[in-house]
């Protein structure tokens, strides 16, 4: 459940302590409540896609023409 529940996770700042704890002592801190209107997903390694490309054909295209 801790990996698919937000305020179950780690907070990523302090490992030691679940999102749902850090709230608590967010909302402590300011004298109300604290509540998670959105948030964005990240997922471990995201955007750092390694392009694919094919030397041997890309070496053959630059050749053709000379």
């Amino acid at each position: 459940m801790a990996e698919n529940c937000l305020v179950e996770q780690a907070f990523v700042k302090n490992p030691d302590l679940k999102i749902a704890d850090y709230m608590k002592e967010v909302a402590k801190k300011a004298g109300g409540e604290v509540s998670i209107k959105r948030f964005t997903r990240y997922e471990l390694g995201e955007g750092i896609e390694k392009k694919v490309t094919d030397f041997a054909a890309e070496v053959a295209a630059q050749t053709q023409g000379h």
